[in-house]
């Protein structure tokens, strides 16, 4: 027979409704990882017609990552991209989220959002612009995070050191979105405008 101080020489027990919710959290990060393997083969779900999510990505609050709400990022991303051609080169500096939806956008993109585009009819029926491969602006993700090295744009950055950036990119982007991590007046009011910025237009 037990007794209360062989109970207290047991491991701890989690509760049967602990253990679910641990279950489905690993279940979820296993699901994400899956999904940041298939980009790390080189499969470009965009480019399949399927559309890219941050769910591959979870938020490092330890690192200030806070992504976009999809709409804010694909309003962001929609004026970006506005009257781009493949000449533009756009830069999202610490921002990924943008970034996705810019990627997504450019595979297929609202006719409402790019009305000089070719118009084709999807299968449900609804107006859509295709942007063809050869007329594409060139994005770039200047990133610190080294999971976003899975996509061909990305480019290690350091916000704290904004000034390092590759000579090829130096007052070359027709346009730049900027959003870096941590709400501090030192990270926000470093130069007039952001040195990145500066640097990149």
């Amino acid at each position: 027979m037990r007794t209360p101080d062989d109970e207290s020489e047991d491991h701890p027990v989690l509760s049967s409704t602990t253990l679910a919710l641990l279950q489905e959290f690993y279940s979820e990060q296993g699901t994400q990882k899956g999904k940041l393997e298939d980009l790390k083969a080189g499969i470009d779900v965009a480019e399949q017609g399927n559309v890219l999510t941050m769910e591959a990505f979870i938020e490092d609050w330890n690192a200030s990552q806070f992504w976009y709400e999809d709409e804010t990022a694909k309003k962001l991303a929609r004026q970006m991209i506005e009257g781009a051609t493949n000449e533009c080169h756009i830069a999202v500096v610490s921002a990924p989220s943008v970034f996705i939806q810019i990627k997504n956008l450019l595979v297929c993109v609202p006719f409402i959002v790019l009305r000089s585009l070719e118009v084709i009819v999807s299968y449900s029926g609804l107006l859509q612009s295709q942007w063809h491969a050869d007329k594409r602006p060139k994005i770039y993700l200047l990133e610190f995070d080294q999971r976003f090295d899975v996509f061909g744009e990305f480019i290690k950055y350091d916000f704290e050191q904004p000034t390092r950036l590759p000579a090829h990119l130096k007052a070359s982007m027709t346009g730049v979105v900027c959003d870096p991590p941590f709400l501090s007046e030192d990270c926000q009011t470093k130069g007039k405008p952001p040195p990145t910025a500066a640097l990149l237009l």
